[in-house]
């Protein structure tokens, strides 16, 4: 079997061999996970289960961290209408307070509020919950102290809302796959992944790693916490809610066992939070691992969206994290590139009082920020991109110079693309194809 029709390597575990345990475990808290700690983890403590880990989440220095951790992401405010703000202005009684409550057992979880926001590229909206700047400082405390326990077992698969891992690991290990003759994909959704974890399960395999009752007291209070959505409260039976802090390693605790078991059955999942693909040699093995995948979803109470999951081949097309991969090459979704025009739009209305240089400077950070995602696409994306913002920048210009409509006609050399260049518009066809020249 030659070099190229070697299958990639797969790693079992999220770590590479050989990586120093201060490397590995460098984005931990380290106030928590001291040097004792941390080799108690790498060894495996007794039964694989962890005791007296409540103390740790209501320590000050735990509440501490957690608390600049909040203050930093900010946020709206949660059901009880207090801000990130008007925490700080009283944060040293405030979180001397959640020491005391989570001491004497007195802590509760608020209701989340929930709001929907549109989802990019659609008319449709999902829910979002937001919980109280009280509940987010206790979650990520709690997050603090337990995420390694989990991380330690979690698979290479696994991409989402990971320490140092992201959507361009998991872009990377598809592009590694396809290089090695991995072209048919099982392209895969959970249908309301988030919504309907079963609670019962999801705590059995947290029961797995942790037995500290007070721990898991907490965690099942943030998962049967009330609702309230406009005055109405209710209270979910099943889900972990989209916007809790907790939320997105509980989700990932609930699907390790999948993504093990796909391992073991020798398939290459690539699994970024509710997303993911599986990419194989041929169709048959397409057809087995989706059945196998179909299976193990079944098993944990879950449906694979009808609509949404299909075997497909790699030269016919399909999409992942934003990327649409065709025939050896990737570009921008349809809805990825919606999201962006929605955003540019937003910010160049014909009837726009600020000056250029606002304008330009409120763009070029749209701009920037998109192509640090979307760099890696074929070439041909970039210039329609880039004619199309200028074309509505033209419009603006044409509406200060007394003409009337969107541009057209002569505007093209009025403003032609040099002058928008000597402004200082960010080109995304100049930036990739600066990318590209050897450094």
């Amino acid at each position: 079997m030659s070099s190229e029709e070697a299958p990639a390597p797969v790693t079992g575990r999220s770590t590479q061999a050989g990586e120093s345990p201060p490397e590995r475990w460098a984005w931990v808290e380290r106030s928590i996970w001291t040097e004792r700690m941390l080799e108690a983890l790498e060894k495996g403590v007794k039964g694989g289960v962890w005791f007296s880990l409540v103390d740790k989440v209501r320590r000050p220095s735990t509440l501490a961290a957690a608390w600049e951790r909040v203050r930093r992401n900010a946020g709206s405010a949660g059901a009880d209408g207090q801000s990130v703000k008007a925490f700080e202005a009283q944060a040293e009684d405030h979180l001397k307070r959640l020491r005391e409550e989570l001491a004497e057992g007195r802590y509760r979880p608020s209701p989340v509020k929930r709001v929907w926001i549109a989802k990019p590229g659609s008319r449709q909206k999902r829910p979002l919950g937001v919980p109280t700047v009280r509940d987010r400082i206790v979650q990520t405390a709690l997050r603090l102290v337990i995420e390694p326990i989990f991380e330690r077992e979690f698979a290479a698969t696994s991409y989402g809302f990971r320490p140092g891992r992201g959507c361009k690991d998991a872009l990377r290990r598809v592009d590694e796959l396809l290089r090695h003759g991995h072209v048919w994909v099982v392209d895969a959704d959970l249908k309301g992944y988030f919504d309907s974890i079963p609670h019962d399960r999801l705590m059995d395999e947290v029961r797995k790693r942790i037995a500290d009752g007070r721990v898991l007291d907490l965690i099942e209070g943030y998962l049967r916490q009330g609702v309230l959505e406009e005055m109405k409260l209710w209270t979910p039976q099943t889900g972990t809610p989209q916007g809790a802090v907790i939320s997105p390693l509980l989700a990932n605790v609930y699907l390790h066992p999948v993504d093990e078991a796909m391992r073991q059955a020798g398939h290459e999942m690539v699994r970024y939070a509710d997303d993911f693909v599986v990419l194989c040699r041929n169709r048959e093995e397409a057809e087995e691992a989706l059945a196998t995948v179909r299976r193990l979803a079944e098993e944990r109470g879950l449906t694979l969206h009808p609509d949404k999951t299909r075997i497909t081949h790699a030269g016919d097309g399909f999409d992942f994290l934003g990327y649409h991969f065709e025939r050896g090459t990737r570009w921008p979704r349809d809805k990825s590139l919606m999201k962006l025009k929605d955003a540019l739009r937003a910010k160049t209305p014909r009837a726009n009082g600020r000056s250029l240089e606002c304008i330009f400077a409120d763009v070029n950070r749209t701009l920037r920020g998109w192509f640090a995602y979307f760099q890696h696409s074929h070439w041909t994306t970039f210039p329609p991109l880039d004619a199309w913002l200028r074309r509505r920048l033209r419009s603006i210009l044409r509406k200060r110079s007394k003409r009337r409509g969107i541009s057209r006609g002569l505007d093209h050399q009025r403003w032609p693309n040099a002058y928008f260049r000597e402004r200082g518009l960010f080109s995304l066809a100049e930036a990739h194809r600066s990318a590209l020249r050897p450094s």
